[in-house]
Protein backbone atom coordinates (compact mmCIF):
# COMPACT_ATOMS: atom_id res chain seq x y z
CA UNK A 1 0.00 0.00 0.00
CA UNK A 2 1.31 2.89 -0.80
CA UNK A 3 1.32 5.74 1.67
CA UNK A 4 1.80 9.49 2.10
CA UNK A 5 5.03 8.74 4.40
CA UNK A 6 6.30 6.52 1.73
CA UNK A 7 5.99 8.95 -0.80
CA UNK A 8 8.06 11.77 1.27
CA UNK A 9 10.47 8.68 2.21
CA UNK A 10 11.06 8.37 -1.72
CA UNK A 11 11.31 11.80 -2.28
CA UNK A 12 14.00 12.35 0.09
CA UNK A 13 16.24 9.44 -1.08
CA UNK A 14 15.46 10.70 -4.20
CA UNK A 15 16.83 14.21 -3.20
CA UNK A 16 19.84 12.48 -1.30
CA UNK A 17 20.88 10.55 -3.48
CA UNK A 18 20.80 13.22 -6.84
CA UNK A 19 22.54 15.10 -4.37
CA UNK A 20 25.66 12.96 -3.59
CA UNK A 21 26.08 11.65 -7.42
CA UNK A 22 25.73 15.32 -9.11
CA UNK A 23 27.40 17.60 -6.58
CA UNK A 24 29.81 15.83 -4.28
CA UNK A 25 31.48 19.31 -2.94
CA UNK A 26 28.74 21.39 -2.39
CA UNK A 27 29.94 24.06 -0.02
CA UNK A 28 28.18 24.81 2.65
CA UNK A 29 27.22 28.83 2.43
CA UNK A 30 26.39 29.37 6.30
CA UNK A 31 29.34 31.57 7.60
CA UNK A 32 27.23 32.68 10.29
CA UNK A 33 29.10 32.29 13.81
CA UNK A 34 26.22 33.70 15.95
CA UNK A 35 24.79 30.21 16.17
CA UNK A 36 21.31 31.08 17.53
CA UNK A 37 20.76 34.22 14.94
CA UNK A 38 18.08 32.26 12.91
CA UNK A 39 19.14 34.95 9.60
CA UNK A 40 21.17 32.10 9.09
CA UNK A 41 22.38 31.89 5.26
CA UNK A 42 21.75 28.64 4.13
CA UNK A 43 23.41 25.53 1.86
CA UNK A 44 20.32 25.05 -0.68
CA UNK A 45 20.46 21.21 -1.38
CA UNK A 46 18.77 21.49 -5.29
CA UNK A 47 17.48 18.66 -7.88
CA UNK A 48 16.48 18.87 -11.57
CA UNK A 49 12.84 19.02 -11.87
CA UNK A 50 12.29 20.01 -8.31
CA UNK A 51 10.03 22.82 -7.48
CA UNK A 52 10.89 22.68 -3.47
CA UNK A 53 13.55 21.65 -2.99
CA UNK A 54 14.39 21.21 1.11
CA UNK A 55 16.64 24.03 2.38
CA UNK A 56 18.96 23.94 5.34
CA UNK A 57 17.62 26.56 8.29
CA UNK A 58 14.43 27.21 5.93
CA UNK A 59 11.17 26.76 8.60
CA UNK A 60 8.11 27.05 7.20
CA UNK A 61 6.53 27.14 10.41
CA UNK A 62 7.26 27.87 14.33
CA UNK A 63 4.00 26.43 16.12
CA UNK A 64 1.98 23.27 16.06
CA UNK A 65 5.31 21.00 14.99
CA UNK A 66 5.11 17.00 15.61
CA UNK A 67 7.60 14.67 15.47
CA UNK A 68 6.96 11.87 13.34
CA UNK A 69 8.61 8.20 13.51
CA UNK A 70 11.55 9.48 15.61
CA UNK A 71 11.74 12.37 13.46
CA UNK A 72 11.46 16.46 14.10
CA UNK A 73 8.48 18.19 11.57
CA UNK A 74 10.00 19.13 8.44
CA UNK A 75 8.60 22.07 8.26
CA UNK A 76 9.67 22.85 11.97
CA UNK A 77 13.19 21.78 11.76
CA UNK A 78 14.67 21.27 8.51
CA UNK A 79 17.96 20.96 10.02
CA UNK A 80 20.67 23.63 9.69
CA UNK A 81 24.81 23.73 9.18
CA UNK A 82 27.58 25.50 9.31
CA UNK A 83 29.88 26.35 7.20
CA UNK A 84 33.19 24.25 8.74
CA UNK A 85 35.13 21.58 7.23
CA UNK A 86 36.63 18.19 8.12
CA UNK A 87 39.22 18.88 9.97
CA UNK A 88 37.34 21.58 12.37
CA UNK A 89 34.92 18.55 12.88
CA UNK A 90 37.88 16.10 13.92
CA UNK A 91 39.57 18.50 15.88
CA UNK A 92 39.28 16.99 19.26
CA UNK A 93 36.98 19.26 21.21
CA UNK A 94 34.98 21.02 18.03
CA UNK A 95 32.05 20.40 19.59
CA UNK A 96 32.11 21.70 22.74
CA UNK A 97 33.82 24.70 21.55
CA UNK A 98 30.48 25.47 19.73
CA UNK A 99 27.93 24.11 21.66
CA UNK A 100 25.25 27.10 22.59
CA UNK A 101 21.96 26.69 23.47
CA UNK A 102 20.77 29.04 25.91
CA UNK A 103 17.80 27.53 28.04
CA UNK A 104 15.51 30.25 26.78
CA UNK A 105 15.94 28.73 23.32
CA UNK A 106 15.18 24.86 24.48
CA UNK A 107 11.99 26.51 25.98
CA UNK A 108 10.98 28.14 22.58
CA UNK A 109 11.79 24.41 21.15
CA UNK A 110 9.36 22.77 23.44
CA UNK A 111 6.81 25.39 23.10
CA UNK A 112 6.88 24.87 19.29
CA UNK A 113 6.09 21.47 20.16
CA UNK A 114 3.26 21.58 22.34
CA UNK A 115 5.22 20.23 25.06
CA UNK A 116 4.42 22.16 27.88
CA UNK A 117 6.21 19.75 30.64
CA UNK A 118 7.88 16.63 30.57
CA UNK A 119 9.86 14.60 33.32
CA UNK A 120 13.73 14.90 33.86
CA UNK A 121 15.19 12.29 30.48
CA UNK A 122 11.73 12.11 28.74
CA UNK A 123 13.09 14.42 26.13
CA UNK A 124 16.44 15.76 24.99
CA UNK A 125 16.17 19.56 22.58
CA UNK A 126 18.92 17.93 20.39
CA UNK A 127 20.81 19.00 17.31
CA UNK A 128 19.20 18.00 14.27
CA UNK A 129 22.13 17.21 12.31
CA UNK A 130 24.44 16.94 15.62
CA UNK A 131 27.24 19.68 16.03
CA UNK A 132 29.85 17.01 15.59
CA UNK A 133 28.82 16.91 12.28
CA UNK A 134 28.66 20.49 11.64
CA UNK A 135 25.09 21.19 12.55
CA UNK A 136 24.12 24.53 13.70
CA UNK A 137 23.36 25.98 17.17
CA UNK A 138 20.01 27.32 15.16
CA UNK A 139 16.59 27.11 16.13
CA UNK A 140 15.53 25.34 12.59
CA UNK A 141 17.80 22.81 13.52
CA UNK A 142 16.60 22.30 17.18
CA UNK A 143 13.84 19.76 18.34
CA UNK A 144 12.53 18.06 21.43
CA UNK A 145 13.75 14.61 20.51
CA UNK A 146 12.06 11.67 23.01
CA UNK A 147 14.16 8.94 24.45
CA UNK A 148 11.33 5.93 23.93
CA UNK A 149 10.50 4.55 21.99
CA UNK A 150 13.38 3.35 20.88
CA UNK A 151 15.20 4.23 19.06
CA UNK A 152 15.37 7.34 20.55
CA UNK A 153 17.55 10.33 21.78
CA UNK A 154 20.58 7.91 23.03
CA UNK A 155 20.48 5.47 20.13
CA UNK A 156 20.80 8.61 17.73
CA UNK A 157 23.53 10.02 19.65
CA UNK A 158 25.38 6.68 18.49
CA UNK A 159 24.61 7.61 15.22
CA UNK A 160 26.00 11.02 15.22
CA UNK A 161 28.86 8.83 16.95
CA UNK A 162 29.39 6.76 14.50
CA UNK A 163 28.93 8.99 11.22
CA UNK A 164 31.21 11.13 12.81
CA UNK A 165 34.06 8.52 12.61
CA UNK A 166 33.22 7.60 9.02
CA UNK A 167 33.76 11.26 8.15
CA UNK A 168 36.68 11.36 10.13
CA UNK A 169 38.20 8.39 8.71
CA UNK A 170 37.12 9.24 5.49
CA UNK A 171 34.64 6.61 4.68
CA UNK A 172 32.17 9.37 4.20
CA UNK A 173 32.27 13.17 3.14
CA UNK A 174 30.86 15.42 5.51
CA UNK A 175 27.79 16.35 2.96
CA UNK A 176 26.81 12.15 2.80
CA UNK A 177 26.96 11.93 6.53
CA UNK A 178 25.01 15.80 6.89
CA UNK A 179 22.64 14.58 4.55
CA UNK A 180 22.33 10.85 5.87
CA UNK A 181 21.23 11.99 9.51
CA UNK A 182 19.13 14.44 8.33
CA UNK A 183 17.21 12.25 5.63
CA UNK A 184 16.80 9.39 7.71
CA UNK A 185 18.98 8.39 10.71
CA UNK A 186 17.10 5.94 11.97
CA UNK A 187 18.36 3.70 8.56
CA UNK A 188 21.87 4.39 9.58
CA UNK A 189 21.17 3.22 13.22
CA UNK A 190 19.62 -0.20 11.62
CA UNK A 191 22.93 -0.42 9.53
CA UNK A 192 25.40 0.00 11.97
CA UNK A 193 27.52 -2.32 13.46
CA UNK A 194 25.95 -2.53 16.92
Amino acid sequence: MFTRRNGLMIVLVVIALTLIACSPSVPASNTNTNSNSSSNTSMTPTTSGSASAPQWGKRTKTSGCAAVDGRPDPACTPGDILNVTKSQICKSGYSSSVRNVPDSVKNEVYAEYGITSHRPGQYEVDHFVSLELGGSNDISNLWPQPASPKPGFHEKDKVENYLHDQVCSGALTLQEAQIKIATNWQDVYNSMPH
